[in-house]
């Protein structure tokens, strides 16, 4: 972080506006518990602890000997199942399952909370890096929407988020991004319930209202993306509904995910603009029209002649 600020820091604050800090997998805040790309998991499956090591081993042991629960220290769960289960698959997971025993909770509090020590440790660091840069620093984190409809949410338990039925797993990251002014980057923005698999207990609506929530209550900015390749209007009023500050925080800011050649194909471009416009008016009008209805000859101006600094072109290598 110190070399990117080093390399950078002519044209941090103004050029570079914001820098997302990475703190894990895809950059985002959680454990590597969904590996897709080697073929390991595939959706929905609830995912696997990644508390194996001898590191995350003997912090579980000092852990559970601190309460008097030698024993709780010895490993992971046991019944916790495997990549591509579903959570009644596990004795674990389950409806009445572990989770929710003493032992289930003390485990999960231990887990979830050396995430939060991982990140709190990482953002502490770049806010000292960056003060007095100028840039905003933000902080990605997962939307594990699979699942969320059941008690135990298996799969963001195995990510390192603490959510369940009855524990808000977001409020405490909220806080701790708060702590040092962070933007809590989340996706899902454009995903409905409606759209998704049936078997799958997905809510990715349930769970931006959460987040929404408890960014608010933390007093934590909260900016947004999507997370699948869309370019149709209903995705886009998706969009434009959640950003409104109606059901907790709005957004901040909107990070377009996915941009490809299509979006050029058809009426994929005239749909981008309206979506720009009418979040640049602050979301009021989550309806679509067909075409672009005030003749922009389809160009986008939503960088002003005073917010864009005329500079040399710079190679940035």
């Amino acid at each position: 972080m110190r070399s990117f600020r080093d390399r950078f820091k002519d044209y941090l604050g103004e050029v570079i506006a914001e820098i997302q800090v990475g703190m894990g997998p895809c950059g985002e805040l959680r454990y590597p518990s969904y590996p897709e790309s080697n073929g390991t998991w595939r959706f929905p499956g609830i995912g696997e602890f990644q508390c194996y090591d001898k590191y995350m081993r003997a912090s579980l042991q000092a852990s559970a000997e601190a309460i008097g629960k030698k024993e709780w220290g010895m490993s992971g769960p046991h019944d916790s199942g495997q990549y591509n289960q579903f959570p009644e698959d596990t004795t674990f997971f389950r409806r009445d399952g572990t989770w929710n025993n003493d032992y289930g909770q003390f485990f999960l509090e231990w887990y979830s909370g050396m995430l939060l020590e991982h990140g709190d440790r990482i953002l502490a660091a770049a806010n000292r890096i960056f003060q007095g840069t100028g840039a905003k620093l933000s902080g990605k984190v997962a939307g594990i929407h699979w699942h969320y409809r059941t008690r135990s949410h298996a799969a963001e338990l195995t990510a390192g988020y603490y959510n369940t039925r009855h524990q808000d797993g977001y409020l405490s990251i909220a806080r701790m991004m708060g702590k040092y002014g962070i933007v809590m980057n989340f996706t899902c923005m454009e995903m409905r319930d409606g759209e998704q698999s049936e078997n799958a207990s997905c809510s990715p609506e349930g769970l931006v209202r959460q987040v929404k929530k408890a960014t608010k209550t933390a007093g934590t900015e909260l900016a947004g993306e999507n997370a699948l390749e869309r370019y149709d209007a209903g995705a886009y009023s998706q969009v434009l509904t959640t950003s409104r500050s109606d059901s907790g925080n709005g957004l901040s800011a909107f990070t377009y995910l996915r941009m490809n050649k299509r979006l050029f194909e058809g009426e994929n471009w005239k749909h981008l603009v309206e979506f720009v416009r009418n979040m640049s008016e602050g979301g009021r009008r989550t309806k679509l029209p067909e075409s672009d209805s005030s003749k922009t000859d389809l160009s986008i101006g939503f960088l002003t002649l005073k917010s864009a600094r005329k500079t040399k072109e710079a190679a940035l290598v």
